[in-house]
């Protein structure tokens, strides 16, 4: 049975208007390579349930064992090193890929190191202390403002111009569409930034914000039960924001943070996604980046656990024996069966993971009346597909000039982001990373996203694309292309209060869990923050005192 005709999967991704026009003249088949996660080992030995071995394995010992090398595994790894456990066999860091870093992994080629998933991250507001730190250590931190947030150095914020839109033929600096703006359009975006800045700065007793990152540091008593039981379109509607501008732009920031559209989106992470952003001066925080996204901080990170990395890992088990004593089963990159035994241990995997590699996670699921419907709506997780462009050139634009961010107002995708611009290369070969989230419900997603081949999601991409730069075609030299299957936890409605509900489950006697999705929000100060806040744990449980970041 024949796939789908290009004419049908261009519409069904990109919609009837840009299939026909791509369709009008023939497609660009540059080559590439189609990249994704390690699934057929995972799903083998994990999902599918393959046996560790009772005799034949291996035996070693460590300290603290961190199961997961991404952005929460490393920086777990990180506060343990800083914080005293700075011996090669104090601390394991077990990876299953080849590479750390999750979706905030990059690439490189000749002319640029590039993104292959998350890209920025704002300047912190004084509460990340641990971001701050690591900034610090980064060599970008120049100074302390008076609130005692970092003041970062001018070459890590993001260059100007920073984003623009494309609409009808032009590029528009920003992303808001001013131009052809009713007057009504614009007073309901004075009165949504009205509404957004009133939450920004509500306080609870005590002092706590409503709306910051990381969320540990936010009012567990404030706005979550009134948002988070609708969805940010109904509270839209609600206030009277009809606004086709105002709603593209709620519904871009959905699917930008959360791959979900503003009808799925919890109204409270629709409001987060603006309201956190605001200083205390009621300003967006600027925003940091380097050519490789994240890649920047994960390639630090990575750096200071060192010969404490293990990659091409799979944990099938992690037993508790006692209160001081876990066993983590698996095995290691050359296929041998290896049991590590460590005091602690740190899950920083999705919780998809943990429950299926934690014995006593899942028993306690079991366990727990409506524990299994609160897992199903708290960790929902979306499939995303990043494209990466590799041009000699630039193609011609007319409007804005390029930015670092540039989106097409009338696409589902998100647009691309430029490699380069942070160099201030702005003419001849660069890099754009091109992103696109699925935003059906997971398993129709997955398997929307695994349906496509590379040659396919490259033809979308340029197809795409190409209706802003209709040049484009003659001068990319290759597409590689990254499918992502779970690449986020999504705040759905109500998934907050399903979430706080199962908030117990972070720790279980010696494994402690340290993962983005137990905040609901897929953000590098997230992942920092549990794995941070994982690795404190165990420093205490241990004895070891060292001040804490958080």
């Amino acid at each position: 049975m024949s796939g789908p005709s290009r004419r049908e999967l261009l519409t069904t991704l990109l919609g009837a208007s840009a299939a026909l026009a791509a369709c009008r003249k023939p497609p660009t088949r540059p080559a590439g390579e189609l990249l994704a996660p390690d699934l057929e080992r995972a799903h083998r030995l994990v999902r599918d349930g393959a046996p560790f071995p009772r005799e034949g394995v291996r035996e070693e010992r460590t300290r603290v064992a961190v199961v997961g090398g991404g952005p929460a595994g490393l920086s777990a790894a990180w506060r343990l090193v800083r914080g005293g456990l700075d011996g090669v066999d104090d601390v394991r860091v077990l990876e299953l890929e080849a590479v750390v870093g999750g979706t905030s992994r990059s690439g490189e080629c000749d002319v640029t190191r590039y993104p292959w998933g998350a890209h920025y991250v704002p300047v912190p507001v004084r509460e990340a202390r641990a971001l701050a730190t690591l900034l610090d250590e980064l060599g970008v931190v120049e100074g302390r403002a008076r609130d005692g947030s970092p003041i970062i150095a001018e070459g890590v914020l993001c260059r100007a111009p920073e984003e623009r839109l494309f609409h009808r033929g032009l590029w528009y600096e920003g992303l808001y569409l001013y131009d052809g703006a009713s007057h009504d359009d614009l007073a309901q975006l004075r009165r949504f930034r009205e509404a957004i800045g009133a939450w920004a700065r509500v306080r609870d007793a005590k002092g706590r914000r409503a709306f910051v990152t990381p969320i540990s540091h936010a009012s567990d008593d404030v706005a979550s039960g009134e948002l988070d039981g609708r969805s940010m379109r109904a509270w839209m509607d609600e206030r009277g924001f009809t606004s086709p501008r105002l709603r593209w732009l709620v519904d871009y920031g959905c699917r930008d943070d959360y791959g979900l559209s503003s009808e799925e989106t919890s109204a409270w992470a629709g409001v987060f996604y603006f309201a956190a952003r605001l200083g205390e001066t009621g300003r967006s925080a600027p925003l940091m980046t380097w050519p490789e996204g994240n890649g920047r901080l994960v390639r630090h990170l990575a750096g200071v656990a060192g010969a404490r990395l293990r990659t091409g890992w799979i944990v099938r088990n992690v037993v508790i024996r006692g209160e001081r004593e876990v066993a983590v089963e698996g095995w290691d990159a050359a296929g041998a069966p290896v049991r590590v035994v460590a005091e602690r241990a740190i899950v920083a995997t999705p919780r998809y993971v943990a429950r299926r590699i934690v014995p006593a996670l899942a028993e306690a699921i079991a366990r727990e009346p409506g524990a299994a419907s609160d897992e199903a709506l708290a960790f929902d997780y979306g499939a995303w597909v990043v494209a990466n462009l590799h041009l000699r050139d630039r193609p011609s634009a007319r409007g804005c000039p390029f930015a670092w961010d540039n989106v097409l107002f009338d696409s589902p995708s998100l647009g691309y982001v430029v490699a380069t611009h942070q160099t201030g290369l702005d003419h001849g070969a660069t890099v754009w990373t091109w992103y696109y989230a699925l935003t059906q419900p997971g398993r129709e997603a997955r398997e929307r996203l695994l349906s496509a081949t590379r040659e396919e999601w490259a033809d979308v991409a340029l197809a795409d694309l190409g209706r802003a730069h209709s040049d484009l075609g003659g001068l990319v030299e290759r597409v590689d292309v990254f499918r992502w299957g779970h690449a986020m936890v999504r705040p759905r409605v109500g998934a907050g209060a399903a979430r706080r509900r199962r908030d117990g489950a972070r720790s279980s006697g010696p494994v402690h869990l340290a993962h983005t999705d137990l905040s609901g929000v897929a953000l590098f100060e997230e992942a920092q923050d549990h794995g941070v806040r994982a690795a404190e744990e165990v420093l205490d449980a241990l004895g070891v005192r060292s001040p804490s970041m958080r």
